[in-house]
């Protein structure tokens, strides 16, 4: 059965106790904890063993569990705890951005050069690392895609199919995703109007209310057999939008999300 969870940083204003009750009040399986330096920092790499009971026990609370942790950076300084951290408090996947320029080449392959090596030393802590194509960066489309999967073997690297940026890449997330789904290990969703460089309000972030075929999306993932975490990544939260507000927009994933795999068999 397909996971679906949120991103912690929808709420970044809120504690994460705060986070979870919201996401598990919405219906969600699990929650991706925020640690993106400068964003949000729920889980905090500086400090992570002084809230690791505090965090196991606020997911157990509201019947959630952890699905993976965004740290977005490939600073080994950053990745080193964050792998030790997710091994040690049950978190089983980090995911990363990828760096670098679109159309670099250098940048593409320095890219991929560190994804493979703190892939390795993520495989020493028994946790995934999970990368995503993102608008702009040195792996942004289906092709740099392939090139990190066919140049990176281990078996702890994985693909964080994000069909937001594939679509505002210029493709059709429903019709690229097959070509990379044998190595998907995590899929951050939301919606978007347009093929613009943001991601746009909030609110047009919320599945369902966009122009990505979702349910597309969601078919190809369920007949190519995927069965990991489905998250709900929403950025651009301001101190305007109230707990509400937010919790709106994550209900409204949820029912939309869990719609469309119960009817093709994978909820």
């Amino acid at each position: 059965m397909i996971s679906l969870g949120v991103n912690s940083v929808l709420f970044k204003q809120f504690d994460f106790a705060t986070a979870a009750r919201a996401i598990a009040l919405a219906g969600y399986d699990g929650v991706e904890i925020a640690a993106i330096q400068g964003m949000c920092e729920h889980l905090d790499l500086s400090r992570w063993k002084e809230q690791k009971a505090e965090l196991q026990a606020i997911v157990q609370e509201n019947g959630l569990r952890f699905l993976s942790t965004e740290v977005a950076s490939l600073s080994e300084e950053r990745l080193l705890p964050a792998f030790e951290a997710a091994a040690e408090i049950g978190i089983p996947i980090v995911n990363v951005g990828p760096g670098g320029k679109s159309g670099v080449e250098e940048d593409l392959a320095a890219s991929i050069d560190r994804l493979g090596h703190m892939a390795d030393r993520a495989a020493s802590y028994g946790v995934t690392l999970c990368v995503k194509a993102h608008v702009g960066n040195a792996i942004y489309n289906t092709p740099t895609t392939l090139r990190a999967m066919n140049e990176i073997a281990s078996p702890a690297f994985g693909i964080d199919m994000d069909p937001s940026h594939i679509h505002r890449s210029g493709e059709n997330a429903e019709e690229a995703l097959p070509a990379v789904l044998s190595r998907v290990k995590h899929v951050h969703i939301r919606d978007c109007k347009g093929r613009e460089q943001g991601p746009g309000p909030i609110e047009l972030q919320a599945c369902g209310r966009g122009d990505i075929d979702l349910y597309g999306y969601c078919k190809a993932m369920v007949d190519g057999g995927y069965d990991g975490p489905v998250v709900l990544e929403v950025i651009g939260a301001t101190p305007e939008h109230t707990l509400d507000r937010l919790s709106i927009v994550a209900a409204e994933s949820y029912g939309y999300l869990n719609a469309c795999l119960k009817r093709l068999g994978a909820r």
